[in-house]
């Protein structure tokens, strides 16, 4: 099926956004976030909620046909007699903190920006490369502390013939193979049982074991989602295989990476250093330990957030809300077997769509 069919009734479709898109004065928080797609369509109606919650609630829902969610987690209790609602829209392409099988039990669609993050993150990622492998953080600190003289501990390295190790090789992973190709590193290798080597092979990287990445990679950067197959797949065992000087990278999702074993290989010096910018419980509101060691970059889950990330992801999950509103199949549809439930169906016909 194509097409949901075409709207026939005057009823006007109607999105909210979570509380958090606006500061508590109720002034927008970003830039850009994809308002334009939706003002620019006299047939759908918007607002930001008045309230934040960390669990969306179904009083914030109200009488949405469609919710764009930033931060708070989707439950089966956000869901509860909302028999309006058509879908849930989470703002990026994560989508752990979603209950897709609640929402598919309720005959709600879940939809996620595809493709929207992908510069963005790769970017973010060879940033923090660059960084950790020339000791930005500490050679600021030489000036902040008055100790020039000690310059010469922190000789860097270069990008050129070091080995990238990706763990989940997935649009962002293939992006970042993109920008890195003018550093001349030596290659790359992914960890990904979901991709076939061929695939890999036409982006020049080799898909490997786990064991053999971490023993081989100078950088070991996190890309797969978070599910109960990758929740501490990054523990203990698999940091003593990295080589002494290498370093961690994760700008997926906490709870992939063992913080506790990761904070004791850095205290041990067994790895050389790490960037992480999602943590297992967020969001943190006391120092992390890892924030005690001078060769680790921290961010609070936003080391990608960019004008152009924003405006990417607004974009492609407001032209959702318009695709579906229209009766034609959104992009980024993660659960599209609710396209067939008959609840779906008929919540569709009662908006309006035939």
């Amino acid at each position: 099926m194509s097409k949901l069919g075409p709207r026939q009734g005057h009823e006007p479709f109607r999105v909210a956004f979570t509380g958090d898109f606006q500061d508590p004065a109720g002034r927008p928080r970003y830039h850009d976030f994809g308002l334009g797609i939706l003002n620019a369509q006299r047939h759908i109606n918007h607002r930001i909620s008045d309230n934040f919650s960390p669990e969306l609630t179904p009083e914030q829902i109200g009488d949405a046909h469609g919710v764009i969610v930033l931060t708070p987690r989707v439950t089966q209790r956000s869901l509860l007699k909302r028999p309006d609602l058509l879908a849930i829209a989470r703002f990026g392409v994560g989508y752990d903190s979603v209950d897709v099988a609640a929402c598919t039990d309720a005959d709600v669609l879940v939809l996620i920006a595809t493709g929207a993050v992908d510069r963005s993150v790769a970017e973010a990622t060879l940033t923090w490369m660059l960084a950790l492998s020339h000791h930005v953080r500490s050679k600021d600190l030489l000036v902040r502390t008055g100790k020039w003289e000690s310059r010469s501990q922190f000789m860097g390295t270069e990008l050129r013939r070091r080995t990238l190790g990706f763990v989940g090789f997935g649009r962002i992973a293939r992006a970042v193979v993109q920008l890195a190709a003018s550093f001349g590193m030596k290659g790359y290798l992914a960890y990904d049982p979901h991709v076939e080597p061929r695939i890999a092979a036409q982006h020049g990287v080799e898909i490997v074991g786990l064991d053999e990445l971490l023993a081989k990679s100078d950088f070991v950067s996190v890309h797969c989602l978070l599910d109960d197959s990758t929740r501490n797949l990054i523990g203990k065992n698999e940091l003593d295989k990295m080589k002494p000087g290498a370093f961690l990278i994760n700008t997926a999702r906490g709870g992939i990476v063992d913080e506790e074993a990761l904070y004791n290989a850095l205290k041990e010096r067994r790895i050389g250093g790490a960037a992480v910018d999602v943590f297992t419980h967020e969001p943190l509101t006391q120092p992390h330990p890892l924030s005690e060691f001078d060769n680790v970059l921290l961010a609070p889950h936003c080391i990608a957030w960019t004008e152009e990330l924003f405006s990417d992801i607004g974009k492609a999950v407001c032209q959702g809300m318009v695709d579906l509103s229209n009766g034609e199949k959104p992009r980024g549809m993660v659960n599209p077997v609710v396209l067939q439930h008959p609840g779906f169906r008929k919540k569709w016909e009662r908006w309006g769509g035939s």
